[in-house]
């Protein structure tokens, strides 16, 4: 399997038309479906189903996709690295997180190295902690940053100093915006939005003492911006980390933290004996000497 030959795959499953995606690859349009006809011979299963609307893909189609995917991802940030080798520190840094205030060390870090290092560049992969291990696993990611314990056999790990604390996002013209904070009686029978993230769910929830199966879940996010729109239109109580969405100025909307307190600390994890770029490794050097001067 040629990887030119699947960077046209993924350029025909992501436009679903031969003719935008041969454009955009700078190939005439029979030569694209024929490397493809190819591929799908290659691998005796058909990839692409061609209609006069359209192209969508088979069910094969869609598995190939997702490995092909990654495949491209880990040959480009391979060819990066070899190709930034040497003396000069250039390059992505690539750096899997969650959605946390924690981010900001990062960009911290980021910032720090601008001036030395101007070339330096960074992928941010936003994802729950699952798909960020999987992909610190399969060498996509240099670093990530998680909620859930880590295991230290397989990942170095350094504990973050800043910690998120949950709470609710909710209109202030809810009746409970007129609290300073919220408690578990508050949210009894109240419609609620919350994180799809299994690591955040069990957390907060059983902190709560509040049984998912009995609780009135209005709708699930992933992403807390998502889940702030829905709060914002009435459809519920969003539970979520403080500090993501903007609550100033013109907002329409607060955030109440809960009472007892329910925070969540973050760590910074990169995989035993990774091989890394220069890049990485002087990201790396800053991030933990600024991590050890924190305050």
């Amino acid at each position: 399997m040629d990887i030119r030959v699947l960077k046209y795959f993924l350029a025909v499953a992501r436009e679903q038309s031969f003719s935008v995606a041969a454009e955009r690859l700078y190939l005439s349009q029979p030569t694209l479906s024929r490397q493809l006809k190819e591929l799908e011979d290659e691998l005796g299963k058909p990839l692409l189903n061609r209609s006069s609307k359209g192209v969508t893909l088979t069910e094969e189609g869609m598995i190939l996709r997702a490995r092909a995917e990654e495949i491209v991802a880990l040959v480009d940030k391979a060819e990066n690295e070899v190709k930034q080798s040497g003396e000069q520190v250039t390059g992505m840094v690539y750096i899997g997180a969650g959605e946390t205030y924690a981010i900001k060390l990062v960009a911290d870090t980021a910032k720090n190295l601008s001036a030395d290092y101007p070339d330096l560049q960074y992928s941010i992969y936003s994802a729950d902690g699952s798909d960020v291990l999987e992909k610190l696993e399969k060498g996509l990611l240099d670093f990530g940053i998680v909620f859930q314990n880590v295991d230290t056999s397989k990942y170095h790990s350094v504990e973050l100093p800043l910690k998120d604390r949950f709470g609710v996002l909710m209109r202030c013209d809810c009746p409970l915006a007129k609290k300073e904070t919220i408690s578990v009686s508050d949210l009894k029978g109240q419609p609620l939005i919350i994180p799809r993230q299994p690591n955040h769910n069990s957390m907060f929830l059983e902190s709560l003492g509040l049984d998912e199966s009995k609780a009135d879940i209005a709708a699930q996010y992933n992403l807390v911006y998502n889940g702030s729109v829905m709060a914002s239109e009435g459809m519920g109580y969003c539970i979520c980390i403080d500090r993501l969405i903007n609550v100033t100025g013109e907002s329409n909307m607060c955030f109440k933290p809960f009472e007892p307190e329910i925070s969540a600390s973050c760590s910074f994890i990169w995989k035993r004996n990774a091989v890394f770029s220069k890049a990485a490794e002087k990201f790396l050097e800053q991030f933990i000497n600024d991590i050890k001067a924190y305050k």
